[in-house]
């Protein structure tokens, strides 16, 4: 590198660095209004948060950056796509150019709004009052396609809203594989919800919070979450958040009278933090330094929570302990009895409580709804009828009030409408790619897990998929690690295995 290079390299990420460095105090100020804050802070805390966002914004937009980053761009194209310095000037690029075709007039009146919709939203939910909310949300749909409509080049009005999240995934390719998905799914949910339900009154009994939270601790332990960069805490939704490399959160929910809830969102959470603390140190400070996309960190939230949390070799190795931890109400319950309770499969209205089977179609319902009303193809008036239909058509259930129905979901009412659903389902088919990589190049991966071990799974996904960071579209990390493009055939493959078993079909 050129002295010249080195030291426009250098200026590069120095201002990167604060740009990091404020968006990270951002994430600071939502980790403690989520856990600590006490709720008198919340008017203080919102002008906080507005004001950090705001100087990063800026920060990042700044035309120095433009010049900089065309100034390297010789020396980009000098060096291996791999490269890591050729990735943060390219990462860095592209976030840059589409930061600065949206004006910044328009984002605040966008942010502004959304703020109204959303403690509208908080009043017409309970009062299962969808018209309540209308107006503002046919203002959310009238800036969701202005935001668009900023990146004209684009083939599908939806496509630029992906963009945001899942860079490089387009309606072009997800509606197709969405409608496949379906097609697989609506004969599963049907064969096995003919069965009589799995009994999981195992698992709403009272187990103490104490026990629950420290069962999950030991379990995401021995995972290889590293708790001298991270800790737990409790918030009314979970979620992970990160302050830096070095300190990499978790949330959890604990209900004392539901043991799946606080175990299964710890093992969910854990799998995004042990992405982020795999990510190389060097990248610190860099838009290298997070996951490539939505649904590539929820493809590792879901690995661990599902292919590892709910399987049976995990248990085999895990129910004895918990059992000692819950003598008097697990005590006498069969390892075979918890393991269908905690895989139960039945038609329900909640995304967020739906088990494997049914969860993407509920996710695949909302894409395909908003895109619906993206294209004009269907007016906010007619979604809640729209979304019993759908619901009637693909789950079999309808929901009795929009409360359970149109309203559940706080995405719409609080973001975009488009950009935000596709990733959860992408997340589910990529788990099953990576998932079955791995058994592939280490078949000894299940037997390790029934002696509770995981250091040749979590070492396999830090080599393949952590240490990189966002420096690979998620295309692209999907066919260096896989070998494969997007495709539905594993993860098909792994739920007609586990729950033809379970309910012999």
């Amino acid at each position: 590198m050129s002295s010249n290079y080195a030291a426009q390299f250098n200026e590069l990420k120095q201002r990167l660095q604060e740009v990091y460095d404020l968006n990270r105090v951002a994430a600071l100020l939502h980790w403690d209004q989520t856990t600590y804050m006490p709720p008198g802070g919340a008017p203080a805390r919102g002008r906080q948060t507005a004001l950090i966002s705001k100087l990063a914004q800026e920060k990042f937009v700044d035309p120095e950056i433009g010049r900089l980053l065309d100034a390297l761009r010789p020396y980009e194209e000098s060096l291996p796509y791999d490269s890591d310095e050729a990735s943060i000037i390219r990462v860095t690029r592209r976030e840059y150019e589409r930061a600065v075709r949206i004006p910044p007039e328009f984002m605040a009146m966008f942010r502004q709004h959304v703020s109204v919709t959303y403690t509208v939203w908080t009043k017409a939910r309970p009062a299962n009052d969808f018209s309540m909310v209308l107006p503002y949300l046919e203002k959310t749909l009238a800036y969701s396609r202005q935001l668009a409509e900023f990146f004209p080049e684009h083939e599908h009005i939806a496509d630029p809203l992906i963009d945001f999240s899942d860079y490089g995934m387009r309606v072009s390719t997800l509606r197709p594989l969405f409608a496949q998905l379906r097609d697989a799914l609506v004969p599963l949910v049907e064969a096995i919800t003919s069965q009589p339900p799995a009994d999981d009154s195992c698992l709403h009994q009272h187990f103490p919070e104490e026990k629950q939270l420290a069962f999950g601790l030991e379990v995401i332990k021995r995972f290889g979450y590293d708790f001298d960069r991270g800790r737990q805490d409790k918030t009314h939704h979970p979620f992970m958040t990160k302050f830096s490399l070095g300190d990499v959160r978790i949330t959890t929910r604990v209900k004392e009278n539901d043991l799946s809830e606080a175990m299964f969102s710890t093992f969910h959470e854990a799998g995004h933090a042990l992405y982020e603390q795999g990510i190389k140190m060097d990248y610190e400070g860099t838009p290298l330094a997070s996951g490539t996309s939505s649904g590539v960190h929820e493809s590792q939230s879901r690995l661990w929570e599902n292919y590892v949390g709910r399987s049976r070799p995990f248990w085999e190795h895990f129910y004895p302990q918990l059992q000692a931890t819950f003598p008097e109400q697990l005590g006498n319950v069969s390892l075979e009895t918890f393991y269908r309770a905690i895989n139960k499969v039945q038609r329900s209205l909640i995304r967020t409580d739906a088990d494997e089977i049914t969860y993407n179609l509920h996710v695949i319902i909302r894409f395909e709804l908003e895109l619906d009303l993206l294209e004009g193809n269907l007016s906010l008036a007619e979604l809640p009828q729209a979304w019993r239909e759908r619901y009637r058509e693909y789950l079999g259930i309808e929901p009795p009030d929009d409360k359970d129905g149109v309203l559940q979901d706080v995405h719409w009412y609080s973001g975009t409408i488009g950009g935000a659903f596709q990733g959860y389902t992408l997340g589910n088919i990529m788990a099953a790619q990576f998932f079955e990589k791995a058994l592939e190049e280490h078949p000894e991966i299940e037997d390790e897990m029934r002696r509770g071990e995981f250091g040749t799974l979590h070492t396999w996904l830090k080599e393949n998929i952590y240490q990189h960071g966002a420096k690979y579209t998620p295309a692209e990390l999907l066919k260096r690690v896989t070998g494969q493009d997007l495709t539905i055939k594993p993860y098909i493959r792994y739920l007609r295995r586990k729950y033809g078993e379970l309910y012999e079909i």
